[in-house]
């Protein structure tokens, strides 16, 4: 359940792999839906132009007049864009196609990189009032992941079970750092996720080894197994969390909530004690 001490705002965690097809935004869905479930207020901003994340939380086109777009040009307010889901304590900031030009547009913007970061703390952010916001970045490192690192906490990144995968990887910190550097934010790392899991695969194994071996701590212990119904719940508009509450899909991601809530519980306490 959350903690009280955290309270001081929400926890910004973008959500971001410059590769494809790694779980990215199957994990913010269902991440966010395992959150609501131990009872968290979880904010999805859905930051990819395929608005994949806001289809597999069942809005429709017709239901996305204001979305995200509206948020990072100032022409709408946070409060009037967030959707209800069909999960109770998740709403959704949803995306359209829109977002496909938004690099060209907003390239002139004086303020581009921090479009995000200044949106997601309007005033009207307490009438929404979440514990965490998760953003799903889109599979490139362009303006739109800039701005979701520049708007972040933390960033957490699904790392698929794969050949490759740990080069990506660094890839990727590297362009998390030079990002936080020029925006002068202390960008924190969540924790790294091995997704698309398969215990009886070799590959999978030695991906899992090498990455611990590398990354330590920083490797979350829930590892995401591959499973049939994870990849069916988004075309019914719903987290595999309520699609079948008892597959391994969702007792994974179910106990990665608890593990990122007590990774952040343990943080609150531990500033805590730094403060004296």
């Amino acid at each position: 359940m959350p903690d009280p001490a955290g309270r001081r705002g929400p926890k910004i965690i973008a959500i971001a792999n410059q590769k494809g097809g790694v779980g990215k935004t199957t994990t913010t869905i269902n991440l966010g839906a395992a959150l609501a479930q131990e009872g968290f207020r979880v904010l999805l901003v859905d930051l990819d132009p395929q608005g994949n994340a806001s289809t597999g939380l069942g809005i429709e086109p017709e239901e996305r007049d204001l979305n995200v777009y509206d948020l990072l040009v100032g022409e709408a307010d946070l409060k009037d864009i967030v959707r209800e889901t069909g999960t109770e304590r998740l709403h959704i900031v949803p995306a359209t196609t829109d977002l496909s030009s938004a690099d060209a547009e907003l390239m002139a913007n004086k303020k581009r990189s921090f479009l995000l970061h200044d949106a997601l703390r309007q005033p009207s952010m307490k009438e929404v009032d979440p514990d965490f916001i998760l953003i799903d970045c889109p599979p490139s490192l362009n303006l739109l992941t800039i701005n979701a690192m520049v708007a972040a906490d933390s960033l957490l990144v699904p790392l698929q079970s794969e050949f490759f995968a740990l080069e990506g990887l660094s890839q990727l910190m590297l362009t998390k750092r030079d990002v936080a550097r020029a925006a002068g934010r202390n960008l924190r790392y969540e924790g790294i996720v091995l997704t698309m899991y398969d215990s009886r695969n070799r590959l999978s194994r030695q991906v899992e080894a090498d990455a611990r071996e590398n990354l330590g701590d920083l490797v979350f212990r829930t590892v995401i197994p591959r499973n049939v119904r994870v990849s069916e719940a988004p075309s019914f508009g719903m987290p595999v969390l309520e699609y079948d509450p008892g597959s391994k899909g969702s007792l994974a991601y179910r106990a990665l909530a608890r593990e990122l809530a007590e990774r952040n519980n343990r943080k609150v306490r531990e500033r805590e004690a730094a403060n004296g």
